[in-house]
């Protein structure tokens, strides 16, 4: 049976979304003599970790032509956090065969599917190339959000004739509910409040993701379970019954009194009928608008770094030093700026990232500075690109004094500032900030933090080394909102992890940082649509695609 810890639907295992992507060549090699070329793409995706590319479909062959606009789609699962590599290679198809090394490569293009989301109206085209000496053409991508994963649910259940469970009352029940798995499993997706001491219980209406409830399968299986609350967490196994999303939105009928059924009991008694019954109440369904939609109507995230340069970090020259300059491998410094900023930069049109270091004495005075630029330009702090960071991050390694106190509010309202100038929801701001230590300017930090809230902005900061971060749950208000002098956080913008739970024992640096991401960009789309939503922010109108949205090729990532 599934567990039924404490969990939140928004934020489990279900993709952000499903992407359907469009496929065009331009200009292909012609590698037949007497016609055209009649080509097909063959889309691989990569894991995570092992970095191995693993078939995930091909669109159909289109005879003769050197131009195609491909019918057959692919039907990709979108998670925002995970940095979703993609090889489209272009084939001729000359032979009836199905392995593809039998027929002639036209070339090949490398992108992500953040890249095609972020790109202007979700068009992206690039350069095909792979045959040395020879123009292979361009390959287009139109990417388009399935619109049923836009969809919440809200649904209202009661119970009639449950089994009484307590000795000394009737029961405490509560239902969860769990969404079925393609290995038939089931991932727990919901769960009901508690109703004390009765056996005909209503529960209070709940709304739900229809992604979360189906992953967008309307006849999946959704598989309910009948519980009686007990205080030590034992809780007693009432009965179950199983539906589905299609059943479950035709609302109100005779069609959703489900019997709730106990396996055991139904083996044991000749005369069980059933558990009691569950009735579903109330149904509706609304469409809400997704972070794919603002991305596609022009959002554009602004990634901003900000970097500790304590004495606490220990000297960079010496291999002990969290800010080491091991010529082999990066530090763990190194590691989160890429892991975090290789994934946002696909939704930075100008690749420009704003870099400050905090707590070193800068040149030539040794003046203390909690916000001094890595690239050393006080006119403009922008950096080329990821790479571009790390180069002056490792530049001011060697330029500056590493010093102190840790002081976080600056640089939190350094960006704030911005952030304040653009609340129109053209632009959203993410800081990521990685340190080593304890805040020591928590009274500031706090109501920075308080301030930021109610701006398009959202902080992510990343613990490294071995120190304590007990001070940093306090920022992160997964638990408890921040206050700040009385005033609590309108929403919140936190997310912390200590990046040594990341680490891959093996030493795969790959899959740490892969880990690391996946974790702490996971709130940013939620994050983003919880501003949005607060401030009556539409997304603006994406540019229309023309393309076909006839058969598409449905598959798993």
């Amino acid at each position: 049976m599934a567990s039924i810890g404490e969990f939140d639907p928004l934020h489990s295992t279900v993709p952000a979304t499903k992407i359907e992507v469009t496929v065009s060549c331009r200009n292909l090699l012609d590698m037949d003599t007497f016609s055209k070329s009649d080509p097909v793409v063959v889309l691989y995706v990569q894991g995570i970790g092992t970095k191995e590319w693993r078939e995930f479909g091909r669109t159909e062959v289109i005879d003769n032509t050197l131009n195609p606009d491909f019918v057959r789609k692919f039907v990709l699962d979108f998670f925002f956090e995970e940095k979703q590599n993609l090889r489209f290679d272009v084939y001729n198809v000359d032979t009836r065969s199905s392995n593809i090394s039998k027929h002639d490569f036209l070339g090949q293009t490398f992108c992500t599917l953040g890249e095609i989301i972020g790109s202007t109206a979700g068009r992206l085209e690039r350069t095909l190339s792979g045959i040395p000496g020879k123009k292979c053409g361009t390959i287009i991508f139109m990417a388009e959000e399935l619109s049923n994963c836009r969809d919440i649910a809200t649904m209202q259940f009661c119970a009639n004739k449950l089994d009484k469970k307590d000795f000394f009352g009737k029961s405490d029940p509560f239902l969860v509910f769990y969404r079925s798995n393609e290995d038939g499993t089931f991932t727990i997706c919901h769960k009901t409040e508690v109703i004390k001491n009765t056996l005909n219980p209503v529960w209070q209406q709940f709304t739900i993701p229809v992604r979360a409830l189906c992953n967008g399968d309307y006849d999946r299986t959704v598989k309910v379970d009948v519980f009686d609350w007990d205080r030590d967490g034992s809780h007693d196994f009432i009965g179950e019954f199983t539906t589905s999303y299609r059943e479950i939105s035709r609302g109100q009928s005779q069609f959703n009194v489900y019997e709730v059924l106990n396996p055991k009991k139904k083996g044991k008694k000749k005369k069980y009928v059933n558990s009691g019954t569950v009735t579903l109440l109330s149904f509706k369904v609304e469409s809400e608008y997704t972070f794919v939609d603002y991305i596609r109507g022009g959002t554009q995230l602004n990634f901003t770094v900000a970097i500790d340069f304590t004495a606490s970090n220990g000297n960079p020259s010496q291999p002990t030093s969290l800010h080491y300059m091991n010529p082999y491998q990066m530090n763990m410094y190194a590691m989160a700026l890429k892991a975090v900023g290789e994934i946002i930069q696909d939704y930075d049109s100008d690749k420009l990232f704003p870099a400050y270091g905090f707590g070193a004495k800068l040149p030539p005075d040794g003046k203390i500075s909690h916000a001094f630029p890595l690239n050393s330009n006080s006119e403009d702090a922008n950096c080329v690109g990821i790479e571009g960071v790390l180069e002056a991050y490792f530049q001011s390694l060697r330029t500056v004094q590493l010093y102190g106190p840790t002081n976080f509010a600056p640089v939190i309202n350094q960006v704030a500032g911005l952030a304040e100038e653009v609340t129109d929801g053209s632009q959203y701001f993410v800081l990521l900030m990685i340190t080593d230590g304890v805040i020591s300017d928590m009274v500031q930090t706090k109501e920075a933090v308080v301030n930021a809230a109610s701006l398009p902005m959202s902080i992510i900061i990343v613990g490294v080394g071995p120190a304590e971060f007990d001070a940093m749950e306090e920022l992160d208000g997964d638990e408890v909102r921040v206050s700040s002098r009385g005033r609590y956080a309108e929403r919140d913008i936190v997310q912390f992890v200590p990046f040594r739970d990341y680490i891959d024992r093996s030493g795969n640096q790959v899959l740490s940082m892969a880990r690391l991401a996946k974790d702490v960009l996971a709130e940013i789309p939620d994050q983003l649509l919880s501003f949005m939503k607060s401030r009556g922010i539409e997304p603006r109108p994406a540019l229309p695609n023309s393309t076909n949205n006839s058969q598409a090729l449905n598959m798993r990532i």
